[in-house]
């Protein structure tokens, strides 16, 4: 069973928007966190994306499951073009909490998170993400709030 996906509850991104934040993990020049995870963007829309974190063994912990380090930063990822969606400049963006529920492991199969925006202040956004397995497995959700300043700059 393939993981459900919310991405028609969302608005499309507007084609400037979407090629600036379709390429967020691989800017020229820039290597970020996420990418030596391994994260690959799958959607974005308006206050919405899913990622990928492909398994491979160096992901796991020794009970031979995903490091919830890695579930966490797929977590805190996924929520990022989510954010920056009404944006045409990169804006500054900070997590300023990130409460993760771990409900069952990732072994042997890719990791895939929805996440999207619940509430968007000026400058506060609050955020709700899920990750299933490939499978259909509901493996941790998480709730973050991101402080967020316009005109950031890359």
């Amino acid at each position: 069973m393939a993981p459900s996906t919310r991405a028609d509850q969302f608005e499309p991104l507007p084609p400037e928007r979407a090629e600036l934040w379709g390429n967020f993990l691989s800017w020229p020049g820039r290597t970020f966190f996420p990418n030596i995870v391994g994260l690959r963007l799958e959607e974005i829309r308006t206050d919405y994306a899913r990622i990928r974190l492909p398994y491979r063994d160096e992901l796991q912990q020794p009970a031979g499951v995903v490091h919830g380090g890695a579930i966490a930063t797929l977590i805190d990822t996924v929520v990022v073009p989510a954010v920056a969606s009404p944006y045409d400049e990169v804006p500054r963006m900070l997590t300023l909490t990130m409460n993760v529920q771990y409900l069952g492991a990732v072994a042997g199969e890719d990791a895939v998170a929805e996440g999207w925006i619940t509430r968007r202040g000026r400058s506060t956004v609050f955020c709700r993400a899920e990750v299933q397995t490939d499978s259909g497995g509901l493996a941790a959700t998480g709730e973050l709030v991101y402080n967020v300043r316009p005109n950031g700059g890359r």
